[in-house]
């Protein structure tokens, strides 16, 4: 069976709009596609560092009942994971509040354990990583994520990216540029969303976008672009496919993560790419119904659950 690790950070999410009575969660990228692509009859695990008190025991348990694989999680003794709140007003606007500057997550390359983790991503069949997993560390350990990327595509894996840009985690488009650039130079199928590629590259649409990735060396690339659907760029073509569009949305939160998880799992199980972008939409298309990142499992759609 492929087996699939996405390496990122997952944080404790406080939500509502009343101080006095918010709502425990969890939440990040790589791991709403994690839990997404087990749904999907995919072997994944997650790999981040988490510290060792009850909450991290929790997200732990949760991410386990949803079938994902958490041997890969580091457990660091006296830490605890990254916390986020969202404040809701009475307009429904939200407000984000960070405090995730000692998660654990940015010390997973240099924990004594790194060095069994190193050598065991290089055995799985696929690795996926964003733009968000790479703000999270130093040059150094950067370094070594690069060097594990490349030792797993020298034994046959293949790696998927997101650029996912959020300017929170970096000191400006430049430096996110510099890494994602580098990035790119390791990535074998890329699956970026147009507006975060205008603002750390500067594509002036799609088409440029994907030719840009071309000439980084990508095989596959699927350009989101929200309502517009998506453009595939593979084996010299180029094709567009549409998305259902939706006018009773509840909640764009995890759609582009959904999406990420419907087309690899699709493209796993045989699908072309056209096929596989299909899917993908059903499923990111499912998800904006349902408020949270993580729809409840018996909405997902039929054919991918």
């Amino acid at each position: 069976m492929t087996r699939v690790a996405c390496i990122g950070e997952c944080m404790l999410e406080l939500s509502g709009a009343d101080s006095n009575a918010m709502t425990l969660s969890y939440g990040g990228d790589t791991l709403n596609t994690a839990v997404y692509l087990a749904r999907l009859g995919v072997a994944v695990d997650y790999v981040t560092a988490l510290g060792d008190d009850p909450y991290s025991d929790g997200m732990i348990a949760q991410w386990q009942a949803e079938g994902v694989g958490v041997e890969r999680v580091v457990r660091a003794k006296g830490r605890v994971p990254g916390l986020y709140m969202i404040r809701t007003d009475d307009a429904g606007e939200r407000q984000f509040f960070y405090w995730r500057d000692q998660a654990p997550v940015r010390d997973l390359f240099a924990f004594p354990e790194s060095a069994d983790l190193a050598q065991t991503l290089t055995d799985y069949d696929w690795l996926y990583l964003s733009g968000i997993t790479l703000s999270l560390y130093d040059d150094a350990q950067r370094t070594q994520l690069f060097a594990i990327l490349d030792s797993a595509r020298g034994n046959g894996a293949k790696v998927m990216f997101d650029t996912n840009y959020r300017p929170r985690g970096w000191t400006d488009a430049a430096a996110a540029r510099e890494v994602m650039t580098a990035m790119l130079s390791r990535t074998d199928l890329a699956l970026p969303t147009l507006d975060d590629d205008r603002e750390v590259f500067g594509d002036t649409d799609a088409d440029a976008c994907a030719t840009r990735l071309q000439s980084a060396g990508v095989g596959e690339a699927v350009v989101k672009m929200d309502v517009e659907g998506c453009l595939l760029s593979f084996d010299g073509r180029r094709e567009q496919v549409a998305t259902l569009r939706r006018s009773d949305l509840v909640d764009t939160t995890g759609a582009g993560d959904s999406f990420n998880a419907g087309y690899l799992a699709a493209r796993l199980a045989g699908s072309d790419p056209v096929a596989a972008a299909r899917a993908a939409h059903t499923l990111a298309g499912e998800v904006i119904m349902h408020r949270g990142a993580i729809m409840p499992r018996e909405a997902m759609p039929e054919g991918n659950s």
